[in-house]
């Protein structure tokens, strides 16, 4: 539940703060980079045409992707350091408020960035729905590799199913006499002797 409350609440302060960084973005887009230039140089900003365009291009581009959840971290860095620069540079003094030039305007969307850098953008947004992907991805060759370790290895390979097991030869056993056959053990001998060629021994007559 907490989860899911944290990624709505990125979702809302990550698409309200795209579109104000987009709308002053855009303004500086419509003015040409000269006029920002301009008015970067009268601030006091050095380089004014590389902060200018570095302003412009951060803050439009990276207003679009805080809106469609795309690379929020690394975009995030960005912009900090343009509302770093924004204060330092243009806001800073004793009071906060916009009305006297104030820093409260890039203290708060700096602060934001700030959290998106550590917290990132939450699930809701391209870069979650890309580590969803990822992770189920990883999941799937995980389970692969846990079911080829512990298949049994055929003749063929680790892959090959398992053989059913060999039956040892069967030896064909010596018929034996059937019981109650009211033969002797001499007679089986003699039956023995002529089916092995042998002769039989010589029977001598019963003496009367």
């Amino acid at each position: 539940m907490k989860r899911i409350l944290f990624d709505v609440a990125a979702l809302v302060a990550r698409v309200v703060t795209g579109v104000i960084f987009l709308a002053h973005g855009w303004q500086k887009w419509q003015g040409g980079l000269g006029a920002a230039a301009q008015g970067f140089r009268e601030s006091g900003i050095p380089a004014p045409e590389v902060a200018a365009a570095y302003a412009t291009v951060v803050e439009t581009v990276g207003g679009i992707f805080l809106i469609l959840g795309l690379l929020v971290r690394p975009v995030a860095v960005l912009l900090l350091l343009n509302m770093l620069g924004a204060i330092f540079f243009v806001h800073w003094g004793l009071t906060p408020l916009s009305a006297d030039n104030g820093w409260e305007v890039p203290g708060a969307l700096g602060s934001l960035s700030l959290l998106f850098l550590v917290l990132g953008g939450g699930r809701f947004g391209l870069d979650g729905i890309f580590r969803a992907m990822s992770r189920r991805r990883a999941e799937r060759r995980a389970a692969e590799a846990d079911l080829a370790a512990h298949a049994p290895a055929g003749r063929g390979g680790p892959t090959t199913p398992l053989l059913a097991q060999e039956e040892p030869p069967q030896v064909p056993r010596q018929p034996s006499a059937p019981k109650d056959s009211g033969l002797s053990d001499k007679d089986m001998r003699d039956i023995d002797a002529l089916v092995g060629d042998e002769q039989p021994p010589r029977r001598e007559p019963p003496k009367g």
